[in-house]
């Protein structure tokens, strides 16, 4: 069921690589949520070794190069993303590795060796969050930090109707769904938060921080519009979710 899940959602974002095209990089966590602009996580990445799980078109990774990151790698289930990332990332100032594999495979990443590994609204495409948690937690250095973003778990179980709000599905309800707001068919996994947070601690992180908070400016919202986000939703229940973690 894994290996078909994988199946399924590399095709779809093979096709659909495009349409994501730079979608909600960084400085961005995702839509309607606050920007590294405003939480500063990173903090200064001069030199720094950094691996993005889920790296997309490679804009997220452009971004840290800019900031002067000494070494990034990506990975990314997608070759056409893959694609996307060697092209926009030719003239790179940093090193630059891409590699295409699922998350929840370790296609022969170094153990103990980045000081950041990050995923910018990635990691709900996980088949497994232990194994691709427990992965993570073997690349970085000791001390070394995990940021990410995700789909916060209450908005897909929330639908905004004739402008009320109604919970259609349980809170408790974990598992793989396929998701309505995608033309292919696309399998992402459904955790409540607490999994999250539950799973790293297991897996040997010290949470930082977590952030649950919404960035609804005029900008953000009109951004937004008529697609999955919207600001009526999204003044009630948080789009996005943003955890800081460190390895022990």
């Amino acid at each position: 069921m894994i290996n078909e899940t994988l199946k399924i959602n590399k095709q779809s974002w093979d096709e659909e690589a495009e349409r994501f095209y730079g979608r909600n990089p960084l400085p961005e966590y995702g839509p309607l949520a606050p920007t590294e602009d405003d939480l500063q996580l990173f903090g200064d990445v001069r030199s720094l070794k950094m691996l993005e799980i889920g790296c997309g078109s490679g804009h997220s990774l452009k971004y840290l190069d800019q900031r002067g990151a000494g070494e990034l790698w990506g990975l990314d289930l997608s070759s056409r993303q893959i694609k996307s990332a060697k092209e926009l990332l030719v003239n790179s100032f940093s090193r630059v590795k891409l590699i295409e594999s699922p998350m929840e495979q370790n296609p022969g990443i170094p153990a103990d060796y980045f000081d950041f590994v990050f995923s910018i609204y990635a990691i709900g495409w996980t088949t497994n969050l232990d194994c691709t948690l427990k992965n993570i937690h073997h690349y970085l250095k000791s001390g070394g930090v995990f940021i990410f973003s995700w789909e916060h778990p209450m908005y897909n179980r929330i639908k905004a109707e004739n402008g009320e709000l109604i919970m259609d599905k349980s809170y408790h309800e974990e598992g793989s769904y396929q998701h309505i707001a995608w033309k292919q068919p696309a399998i992402m996994q459904q955790y409540k938060l607490s999994t999250y947070i539950n799973l790293l601690i297991k897996n040997g992180f010290a949470i930082e921080r977590v952030i649950e908070d919404a960035s609804l400016t005029e900008e953000d919202v009109q951004r937004h519009s008529n697609r999955w986000y919207s600001y009526e939703k999204t003044k009630a229940v948080p789009a996005a979710f943003i955890i800081k973690c460190r390895k022990l």
